[in-house]
């Protein structure tokens, strides 16, 4: 048998097995347990009581957190005339069409998201080989795709975060880092859990939200009592 290190053994000593915490009990253990160098991310595992394979039952959106994510976001975005303008002013790092879409078939990718407003698409639809399998393609059930192209920049930039039910049915989302108190990572998993929930698909039966655990980077993961 394998001996545990040293921070698996304190993560065993920490955690009780099977226990679901309550939130703040999970999230202060989760920072509690965080031993890497770097400042590491805090994730969440949401498993849902959904089929992915139907596509009535695929689970995608957009979430903004109240205190973001504490990471800096580039944004790009396909628009011209005013809404290139109103862009800009929102903050966003890239903007233009056609010489926009030339620069990232020549390989330059130095942004996070991109947003599109809906006459761009059509310039757009053409990098979906490039943007696509990077999870970049504009798309409206995620607020990408936007007439108000303006404050889709901002809540790009203010910490919003996508979201995709797996083939599995679970969705893994970035709500924060090791720095953040535990106050506000729990707003921000608060407000990540109502949007989840408003998403539940008509089709959807018997229950919905089965299991919800939190993890740093490398720690290990800890069961949420999300019904409390």
């Amino acid at each position: 048998m394998s001996r545990l290190t040293k921070n698996q053994k304190i993560s065993k000593d920490r955690l009780e097995s099977g226990k679901a915490y309550s939130v703040e009990e999970a999230l202060s253990l989760v920072k509690e347990l965080a031993n890497s160098k770097f400042q590491e991310s805090i994730d969440v595992s949401v498993n849902l009581g959904v089929d992915p394979k139907k596509s009535e039952q695929m689970v995608r959106g957009s979430t903004v957190l109240p205190n973001g994510t504490g990471k800096k976001v580039r944004v790009a975005v396909f628009a011209q005339g005013e809404s290139a303008d109103a862009a800009k002013d929102a903050g966003a790092d890239i903007v233009g069409m056609d010489d926009l879409a030339e620069s990232i078939k020549g390989g330059e990718l130095n942004f996070d998201v991109v947003i599109a407003s809906p006459d761009a698409m059509k310039v757009v639809g053409r990098l979906g080989q490039i943007l696509g399998p990077r999870g970049l393609m504009p798309n409206p059930k995620v607020g990408t795709v936007a007439l108000d192209v303006a404050t889709a920049v901002k809540n790009a930039k203010s910490g919003q975060v996508r979201y995709r039910a797996d083939k599995s049915g679970i969705v893994h989302c970035p709500i924060g880092s090791v720095a953040f108190e535990v106050d506000a990572l729990s707003e921000n998993l608060a407000a990540l859990l109502a949007d989840l929930d408003k998403a539940k698909p008509a089709s959807s039966k018997g229950q919905y939200m089965q299991r919800v655990s939190v993890s740093s980077t490398m720690g290990p993961g800890v069961l949420v009592d999300h019904r409390a």
